[in-house]
């Protein structure tokens, strides 16, 4: 099946330049293209897109509210969007995870990374493993004081193992990673990791991060 791509940046080199990549796989194609947030939308919808690569800063509607705008709209349920940015400085990133992101990298990301990431989020899973994203994550989402009031709330439909696993995730651990840490199959953590997300009423693997942090089951 092949994974159709939209490109949202503002700038005409950056959109062509992912274009050549990601035409350059067998399993991708690029169905449409967007220099701002309203027309990603717009073509995301028109073209039913799988994966949506955002910029954040593009002029009129930015990044964050396109996100925003693809998340919260249930017809748009099974679209991504992939954040692509220069993250080591934009303050933004935790923003768009709140909005509805499934994760973020570099525009310096090498063409291979690319491809694999929007692979990667186009599966269902959060591009949130490595160590600089753990990081920033770290630093957006660590409350200065105590966890959001009602978090544990929030989390008392959970089991105790769907919390470990949760915690875990949270700290950018892959499934693999996890079910080697539990001694569990890799299906088994997904199974847990889905039912988490059920519960919880959360549109995916990269809102159970966020959450994690929030409530306090995770720590930076």
């Amino acid at each position: 099946m092949t994974i159709k791509v939209v490109i949202a940046d503002d700038q005409a080199l950056v959109r062509l330049g992912f274009r050549v990549i990601i035409d350059s796989a067998p399993d991708m194609q690029v169905v449409g293209e967007a220099p701002d947030g309203a027309q990603a939308v717009r073509v995301a919808r028109a073209e039913r897109a799988d994966v949506v690569l955002m910029d954040i800063r593009m002029p009129d509607v930015d990044g964050l509210a396109a996100t925003q705008q693809i998340s919260s709209d249930d017809s748009l349920a099974g679209i991504k969007v992939l954040i692509v940015t220069t993250f080591e400085q934009d303050e933004y990133v935790f923003e768009a995870l709140r909005a509805g992101a499934s994760g973020f990298l570099s525009k310096a990301v090498a063409p291979d990374d690319l491809l694999d990431a929007v692979r990667l989020v186009a599966a269902g899973e959060a591009l949130l493993s490595p160590a600089a994203t753990r990081a920033l994550i770290g630093t957006f989402l660590a409350a200065p004081t105590a966890p959001a009031a009602g978090g544990e709330d929030r989390l008392r439909d959970l089991t105790e193992r769907e919390r470990q696993v949760s915690a875990l995730v949270a700290e950018g651990l892959s499934n693999q990673e996890i079910a080697d840490r539990l001694y569990i199959s890799p299906l088994t953590v997904k199974t847990h990791v889905n039912r988490a997300i059920l519960k919880l009423g959360l549109r995916d693997r990269a809102q159970l991060v966020v959450l994690a942090y929030q409530t306090g089951l995770a720590h930076p």
